[in-house]
């Protein structure tokens, strides 16, 4: 067969190989696109994929139109179908996606869901019952594509589906932003038109170039969107991590954080970290003199994590300190701050404290634990061993609650050790817990060091242990070391 390439036809292969090209670099930047959600790109590369079956298929039959032999003229009349399906399907994906920008009520969003299936379901079924009979498209002698009496049928439902979504634009017009109007409207329209300039010109083909112009147009309006979307995300992300890294110096400033923090105290040496496990914790400590001879200390952990845990801690503290202030007796500073706290807890948050007043002069500590970690003491020359003392209710957990306190004595060159659960809790990749007896095994490795070095010793073993395992609870702990009056009269 000879070929004869007439200025329409030469016009016609430039606008198939144009779109190709287009829809192929469209394809390949939505896959590289970073900035694009997961639903978003799968939602365009299932639709450029379509637009290029469609195109690839009408250039195929093009290029078989005309010749001779059976297997070409079935092979015709399949990629025929095909592509004629195809345009039906890109329809009904396009429909979807007016669908989804519109956000229409439940009930009425699932009846047009329905409706829309139900037209692609007729497209497929009117082309499969009129195709085989030629009532659609046929094929001559010669292999010639040619349009049968009924060849509108094949755009009859992909046309319902784009009636649907003129409605429901029209319909939601006030929610869909105006650049996504323009460009859904685009799609619409243009499409319309090109088939009704394809009814008068089967050479040049119109529907093609309108399709790839108004569905790369809708793209970019998208890609557009999403990239705008991304960079608020991002603007919104940073001035969130700069406000947590903000709060987190407001509550590291909240804490004692100067050392050594009673240089004209030599009868003691006291020393503390936190670590959260977020940009803010729940975990806190406190110490300060109630007066020239009484040193209270706090260690506590509020329920929860991150900004709610750190807002209720940092008024857990000061209610605390206040209590504290006035003289009151370890038991009493607890009871307080609970009826404090319980008069106005709606979100039922709760803290376990320990809370213990060293009287300098003799070593007499006065404690009271409400639901806190037992401490450990180690006496003079001795060792780190837990003190397993009665543990009241957690602050904030009951109205009405009484604490009672006990006593212990520290010798000249007694230690005390206080933490949070974020210690024995610490977890490897395995689930195994770091635990008390890790934890007193770290605390004796140097008894003789410096109160800073103990809790580094503790702070390396619970590193070495949990290795690359994510930190989940704040790491929080204190050391007292008593070195008794005579210190200071030497």
């Amino acid at each position: 067969m000879q070929y004869t390439f007439s200025p329409l036809s030469l016009v016609n292969a430039l606008v198939i190989a144009i779109g190709i090209g287009v829809c192929l670099l469209c394809f390949f930047q939505i896959t590289a696109s970073r900035h694009l959600k997961k639903e978003v790109r799968l939602y365009f590369q299932i639709f450029f994929l379509l637009i290029l079956f469609y195109i690839t298929s009408h250039l195929t039959r093009q290029l078989l139109d005309g010749m001779q032999g059976d297997a070409v003229r079935i092979a015709i009349y399949i990629i025929t179908f095909a592509e004629m399906i195809s345009a039906g399907v890109m329809t009904h994906v396009m429909s979807l996606l007016v669908l989804a920008v519109s956000k229409p009520e439940k009930k009425l969003g699932m009846r047009v869901f329905i409706l829309l299936y139900a037209l692609l379901a007729a497209h497929i079924a009117v082309m499969s019952v009129c195709a085989p009979f030629d009532l659609i498209y046929t094929f001559d002698a010669e292999n010639i594509y040619h349009r049968s009496s009924l060849y509108m049928l094949s755009n009859l439902f992909p046309a319902l589906m784009l009636a649907v979504d003129a409605v429901m634009l029209i319909v939601y017009r006030k929610t869909i932003e105006k650049r996504f109007k323009i460009a859904f409207w685009n799609y619409i329209i243009a499409p319309v038109a090109a088939i009704i300039l394809q009814s008068f010109s089967q050479e040049i083909q119109f529907i093609i170039f309108v399709t790839v112009g108004a569905s790369v147009y809708m793209f970019s309006v998208i890609v557009k969107s999403q990239n705008e979307e991304y960079e608020k995300q991002k603007m919104e992300s940073s001035r969130i991590e700069s406000e947590l890294h903000l709060a987190s110096n407001i509550q590291a400033d909240m804490l004692p954080n100067i050392y050594p923090a009673f240089p004209d105290k030599p009868e003691f040496d006291i020393y503390a970290t936190m670590d959260p496990a977020k940009e803010v914790g729940g975990d806190f400590y406190d110490f300060f003199l109630v007066d020239d001879d009484h040193l209270c200390m706090v260690i506590a952990d509020v329920s929860g994590k991150g900004v709610p845990a750190a807002l209720f801690m940092m008024a857990s503290k000061i209610i605390l300190a206040n209590n504290a202030m006035v003289g009151k007796s370890p038991a009493q500073i607890l009871t307080d701050t609970n009826t404090a706290i319980c008069s106005n807890n709606r979100e039922e948050m709760f803290v376990t404290v320990w809370l213990g007043i060293l009287e300098i002069s003799t070593g007499k500590l006065i404690a009271a634990n409400a639901g806190h970690e037992y401490p450990a003491i180690m006496q003079p020359d001795g060792r780190f061993d837990l003190i397993k003392d009665k543990h009241g209710f957690v602050i904030g957990g009951m109205s009405g609650v009484k604490y009672k306190e006990y006593e212990l004595e520290l010798k000249p060159g007694s230690k005390l050790f206080l933490y949070t659960d974020g210690v024995p809790e610490a977890t490897d990749a395995a689930k195994e817990l770091f635990g008390t007896e890790r934890m007193l095994d770290a605390l004796n490795v140097n008894t003789n060091a410096p109160s800073k070095d103990i809790l580094q010793n503790v702070k390396n073993a619970v590193d070495r242990f949990v290795k690359d395992a994510e930190q989940f609870d704040d790491l929080t702990m204190l050391v007292l070391e008593y070195k008794g009056p005579g210190k200071a009269n030497k």
